[in-house]
């Protein structure tokens, strides 16, 4: 990888609107995004999270590439696939990342496995085991990089290079990588795939809401949900890049 080296000062920084961040970021590529992005946001202040699945290596080969020291949270539900917990292991040590498990609330945990709410009210299960958990660990920080692609859902589509959600600034450094690129650096960098992949695994979250299928066609088979709420709620910007 080439280091990204700006031509004459960055004119953004951390307190730069989301416009002007939007329309100094599109033109770099993904790898130039995330190396400027590190030269303008303190690493202890930029929230990185992965659940580890069948996407999540290559994003967090780049950060290990860039950010050495960043801290990757893994949102621990307590439902995740035994495969999951191997692969995560497994990119930890080969990417050699600093991987800290965020869990949810036992009691509320037990609760909606007694109550199998991924059945009955899989939001209100997402809540409990997910989204919950994970509020005061974004008040922490000030930005989150997320590896979110546009070609994954429509709703994903829609989403800019940075969006504000709240008080946190969202960074998408490859939401506009197109499915092919994706899948040659993948192929190229060697990458290693999630066991569930060979299996027809597409898109792996936890255990009980995924089935096989292409794209993210397993996930919530039968319910009408595409995300589990960490993704949603984004302020649209007036930006039109």
């Amino acid at each position: 990888m080439t280091k990204y080296v700006p031509k004459k000062s960055i004119p953004v920084n951390a307190t730069s609107s989301i416009e002007e961040l939007n329309a100094y970021f599109k033109p770099l590529s993904f790898q130039e995004r995330l190396e400027a992005f590190y030269l303008i946001f303190d690493r202890k202040e930029v929230l990185v999270t992965s659940s580890f699945g069948s996407s999540s290596a290559f994003l967090l080969y780049w950060i290990s590439q860039v950010q050495k020291r960043q801290k990757i949270h893994f949102i621990n539900t307590g439902f995740h696939f035994a495969e999951t917990l191997e692969y995560k292991n497994e990119l930890s040590q080969r990417f050699g990342l600093q991987v800290e498990d965020i869990l949810p609330d036992e009691s509320a945990h037990q609760g909606s496995k007694q109550d199998k709410l991924w059945q009955t009210h899989p939001d209100a299960c997402c809540s409990i085991n997910k989204v919950d958990p994970f509020t005061p660990i974004k008040a922490q920080h000030q930005v989150w990089i997320s590896g979110v692609m546009g070609f994954q859902t429509p709703h994903r589509a829609q989403l800019h290079i940075f969006e504000q959600q709240g008080d946190l600034i969202k960074f998408h450094p490859i939401v506009d990588l197109s499915e092919g690129d994706f899948l040659y650096y993948q192929s190229y960098l060697k990458l290693p795939e999630h066991p569930l992949k060979i299996y027809g695994y597409e898109s792996i979250g936890c255990m009980h809401c995924t089935v096989q299928g292409s794209g993210r066609e397993g996930r919530w088979q039968g319910a009408q949900k595409t995300e589990c709420g960490l993704h949603l709620n984004i302020s649209k910007t007036s930006d039109k890049d």
